[in-house]
């Protein structure tokens, strides 16, 4: 199991979210059972409001969403909901994803590797 933690705000202008959410399919994709944590501005990943900025060429939420469709768990903290991201108390695309400190303690645990972007 591999954990990646995402902290930085989606489009931030680098290729940070973009790269850790390539590599998240890629293991995925071969295989691997894969968790994503979204912290800090982060959580603006998991917004339906984050709009992809016409400067880039992916969407990043889309991305996230399919991946999260297709077996990729994926958490966000709630605490950052609040405090976070562009569109703070906006909604997570799915609240079931709304989530806490203790998950992500637990997912690190359990993880052979925790990688984080």
């Amino acid at each position: 199991m591999v954990t990646i933690v995402l902290n930085y705000q989606p489009y931030d202008g680098s290729d940070i979210t973009w790269n850790a959410l390539r590599l998240a399919d890629t293991l995925h994709k071969n295989g691997e059972d894969v968790n994503i944590f979204l912290m800090n501005d982060a959580v603006d990943l998991a917004r339906d409001k984050s709009m992809k900025p016409q400067s880039y060429d992916y969407d990043l939420v889309d991305m996230l969403k399919k991946m999260y469709a297709d077996g990729v768990k994926l958490q966000a903290c709630g605490t950052c909901n609040a405090r976070c991201g562009i569109f703070k108390n906006e909604p997570y695309f799915d609240e079931n994803i709304s989530s806490t400190m203790q998950i992500l303690a637990e997912w690190v645990i359990k993880s052979d590797k925790v990688l984080t972007f």
